[in-house]
C-alpha cells in the first residue's frame, strides 16, 4: 500500500496539481507523528473504506488509533483540520518526506460541482442544526400558539401549494393571486401571527443550504410577504449587510481600484480632484482623537503642522505598544461595558489607542510627502506634479485606499441573503426578491437605520462621526461558480422604481472570484486550532470585539494554522469560484462612492412609495405568469402541502437523527 501511495504521489507531483506539505511542527513526539501518518493513510483511501462519511471525525480518529486528543493539541489540530479538508475533496498522499495535500479542482460538470459545494456548506449547517438551542427554537416556531381567537404556528406563514396552483390555473393573469410587499425586519412583532419578525426571518433562513450566522457591522434583514393570503405568507428573504472590503472584480467595475483611479486622474486631471485630495488629507487628520497623545508626550502640537520622521516613528511605536497591551489585557469585558456614546472613553482603550496612533502616523507621513503639492490652493498643475513624483504618488495611493475603505462600508452593501422559499421558488420568486431587495423602500429604511454615529469612526475621533448612509451599489456573489439562475438576466425597467423610462436596472455580472473562508471547517476543528494557538503561546488574541478586525472566526483559524506550520492562505481557499454581481443605484457611481460628489444621482426615486407593487407587476408579467403556464411547474408548486406530517419545502429540514427526534416530540405534544 505504501509503495502505491508513493507512486501515485510521484505521478501527481509531476502534473499541474499543487501539493502542499503538511508535516507536523518540529518538536512533535514520534508517537504523534506515527499516529498522524496512520490517519493520512486511512484518509488517502477514504472513498473505499466501508463507504464511511469522512465528516465523522470520531470514526477516523479511532480508525487511526489516536484515542484521546484533548491533551495533544498539535495532533488534535492537525487531525481535525485534515479530516475536514479531505471531506471537502482535498487529496492526501504519503511520500518519503511526509504527507502531501492537494486542493480539489472545480469540476467541469455543473451538477457535480454543485454537489461538492452543497456538501461543503452542509458541514456547518448540519452541525448548527444539531445544537440543542437551535432544535428548541425550530420546535417552538412549529408549535401551535394562541393568537387572539386563533391557533397559529410558523406553518401558517407557508403557502399551501395546492391552493396557489389552483388560483394560478383559475386566473393566471390576475394580480391578486400573489401580492408581494417588502417588510424590513426590526424588533417588532408580526401583527398577524404574534411571532417576532426576526424569529420568522431566522426560521426560514435555516432552510438555506449554508449555516445561519450573524454578520458583524451593518445588517438589515428583509422579508418579502404575500398580502393575498390570510397571514401574509412569506415569499422570500433578503439581507443587506456590510460588504466584503476588497473584491477586485467589483472595485474595477466601480472604477475606484487604486491604480485604475490614479491612471484616470493622470489622463484627465481636474481642479475638482485636486480639491478632493486636499480635503481627504485634512479629514484624515481631523478625525483622529489626539488629547491623550499630547498629554502623554507621544505627540507635540507642532508635529501636527510640521510632522517629522521622529514624531511618526514615536506614533508607530506607541501603536505597537498598545496593540500588545490590548492582546495581553484581560479587560475585554470592561471594553464592552463602555457606554456606546462615551466616545472619548472608548477612544482611550488600548485597542483604539493603537489604531489611532497608527492612523495618525500614516496621516502625518502622507501630509509630509504630499501636502506641499496641494498647498496653499490645490491646482491641476500641483496635481500633475504630485503624480510625477513617485513618493507623492505613493501617498496618493494610500489616500485613495483609505477613502475607499471608509466609504465601502457606508455607501456600498452586500446582498448576503437573497432567495424565495417554497412554493414561490418554483415560480422564480428569487428574482422578485432580488429586485425588491434594492427597492426604494429598502434604500430608505437603510438610510434611516444607519444615519447615526459610526461606532469605529466615532471611537477614533473621540466624538460622534456620522458617515454617509445613502447606498450607491449593492453587490452579491453566486453560491456556485457554474452560474446563478437567480441573478442571470435579472434586469427591470428603472421606471418601475420611479426612474427614467429608457434606463434599465439590474444585476450586472462583474466577473469570477475565488474566495477565502472557513465554511469548510467544522466547529471542532476551529476549537482545536484555537487550543493549539493558545498552547503555542500566540500573543495575538481574537476577542470577537467590534473594531478589532473583520471575521473573528477566520482570524482564529488562520492563527491556529500558522501555529501548526501549515500554509494558512492556501488552506483557507475553499476551492470555489463565485460569480460576482452588482446593482449600481446611481449614475455617478465612482465619484459619489469615493466622496468626490457629495450627492448621489439616483437611477430610481428613493422616495417612491408604490415601488413594491410596480416591481411586483413587472415580475408577475415577466417571470411568474410564464412559469405558471407550464404544467410541470404547477405540479411542483402543488407538491408543497400543509398536511401532517408536514413535508412542505419551506419547513426546516433537520439532519436525519434530529428530524426523527423533532417529529417524535411533535407527535407526543399533539397527543
Amino acid at each position: 500500500m505504501e509503495h502505491d501511495l508513493r507512486t501515485d504521489a510521484a505521478k501527481a507531483v509531476t502534473s499541474e496539481t499543487k501539493y502542499l506539505p503538511i508535516n507536523l511542527p518540529v518538536g512533535t513526539t514520534r508517537i504523534d507523528r506515527q499516529g498522524f501518518n496512520r490517519l493520512c493513510e486511512a484518509l488517502a483511501n477514504a472513498d473505499v473504506v466501508l463507504d464511511k462519511a469522512v465528516a465523522d471525525h470520531d470514526y477516523w480518529i479511532n480508525a487511526a488509533g489516536l484515542k484521546s486528543l484533548y491533551h495533544r493539541p498539535v495532533l488534535a489540530a492537525a487531525a481535525h483540520t485534515l479530516i475536514d479538508l479531505v471531506d471537502q475533496g482535498w487529496t492526501v498522499r504519503l511520500v518519503k518526506h511526509g504527507p502531501l495535500l492537494a486542493p480539489p479542482s472545480p469540476d467541469g460538470d455543473r451538477s457535480a460541482e454543485k454537489s461538492r459545494i452543497r456538501r461543503q456548506e452542509h458541514l456547518r449547517r448540519d452541525e448548527q442544526l444539531r445544537k440543542p438551542s437551535v432544535r428548541r427554537f425550530i420546535q417552538s416556531m412549529e408549535q401551535v400558539h394562541q393568537r387572539g381567537a386563533q391557533l397559529v404556528s410558523i406553518f401558517d406563514l407557508m403557502r399551501d401549494g395546492r391552493e396557489l396552483a389552483d388560483e394560478l390555473e383559475r386566473d393566471p393573469n390576475s394580480k391578486t393571486v400573489i401580492r408581494p410587499y417588502v417588510q424590513v425586519v426590526d424588533v417588532s412583532t408580526c401583527e398577524l401571527t404574534g411571532f417576532k419578525l426576526h424569529d420568522i426571518w431566522r426560521y426560514f433562513r435555516h432552510t438555506w443550504s449554508n449555516a445561519y450566522s450573524t454578520i458583524p457591522g451593518r445588517s438589515m434583514p428583509i422579508l418579502i410577504r404575500d398580502a393575498a393570503t390570510k397571514f401574509h405568507t412569506v415569499i422570500g428573504l433578503a439581507a443587506i449587510s456590510s460588504p466584503v472590503v476588497q473584491i477586485a472584480e467589483r472595485d474595477r467595475w466601480i472604477g475606484w481600484d487604486t491604480d485604475q483611479f490614479l491612471e484616470e486622474v493622470r489622463s484627465q486631471p481636474s481642479t475638482e480632484i485636486a480639491l478632493w485630495f486636499k480635503e481627504r488629507l485634512e479629514t484624515h487628520r481631523s478625525e483622529i482623537y489626539v488629547d491623550d497623545l499630547l498629554r502623554d508626550d507621544v505627540l507635540q502640537p507642532t508635529d501636527l503642522m510640521h510632522p517629522s520622521p521622529e514624531a511618526i516613528a514615536l506614533l508607530r511605536a506607541d501603536a505597537e505598544r498598545h496593540r500588545n497591551k490590548h492582546h495581553r489585557a484581560s479587560t475585554i469585558r470592561g471594553v464592552r461595558a463602555i457606554e456606546r456614546d462615551s466616545w472619548e472613553e472608548r477612544a482611550e482603550t488600548h485597542l483604539f489607542r493603537s489604531k489611532r496612533s497608527a492612523a495618525l502616523a500614516e496621516a502625518l507621513e502622507i501630509s509630509s510627502l504630499l501636502g506641499s503639492y496641494l498647498s496653499p490652493t490645490p491646482t491641476v498643475e500641483g496635481l500633475k506634479e504630485a503624480l510625477a513624483d513617485p513618493k507623492a504618488r505613493t501617498q496618493m495611493r494610500r489616500l485613495v485606499r483609505r477613502a475607499r475603505g471608509e466609504r465601502v462600508g457606508t455607501v456600498i452593501a452586500d446582498l448576503t441573503v437573497c432567495g424565495a422559499i417554497a412554493p414561490y421558488n418554483a415560480l422564480v420568486g428569487g428574482k422578485l426578491v432580488g429586485a425588491l431587495a434594492v427597492s426604494p423602500k429598502v434604500l430608505t429604511a437603510y438610510r434611516n437605520k444607519y444615519m447615526r454615529a459610526s461606532e469605529i469612526a466615532s471611537a477614533m475621533a473621540g466624538r460622534p462621526i456620522v458617515r454617509e448612509a445613502r447606498l450607491s451599489f449593492v453587490g452579491t456573489t453566486s453560491l456556485y461558480g457554474t452560474g446563478s439562475s437567480q441573478y442571470n438576466r435579472l434586469y427591470w425597467p428603472a421606471e418601475a422604481m420611479g426612474g427614467t423610462e429608457s434606463v434599465r436596472m439590474g444585476f450586472h455580472e462583474l466577473g469570477k472570484s475565488r474566495s477565502f473562508g472557513t465554511s469548510h471547517f467544522s466547529h471542532e476543528t476551529v476549537e482545536a486550532l484555537v487550543r493549539l494557538s493558545v498552547h503555542s503561546g500566540s500573543l495575538v488574541r481574537v476577542n470577537s470585539l467590534f473594531g478589532e478586525g473583520v471575521s473573528p472566526r477566520l482570524r482564529k483559524v488562520r492563527i491556529g494554522l500558522t501555529a501548526l506550520g501549515w500554509p494558512a492562505d492556501e488552506l483557507l481557499k475553499h476551492g470555489r469560484e463565485r460569480i460576482v454581481y452588482g446593482v449600481p443605484l446611481v449614475h455617478n457611481l465612482r465619484d459619489y462612492s469615493l466622496g468626490i460628489d457629495s450627492e448621489p444621482d439616483y437611477l430610481l426615486d428613493p422616495m417612491l412609495e408604490e415601488a413594491d407593487s410596480q416591481v411586483s407587476d413587472w415580475w408577475l408579467e415577466r417571470w411568474c405568469q410564464r412559469r405558471a403556464a407550464q404544467p410541470a411547474v404547477l405540479e411542483s408548486v402543488r407538491s408543497h402541502q400543509l398536511v401532517r406530517p408536514v413535508h412542505h419545502g419551506a419547513r426546516v429540514t433537520l439532519p436525519p437523527d434530529d428530524e426523527l427526534l423533532l417529529s417524535t416530540n411533535n407527535r407526543t405534544e399533539a397527543s
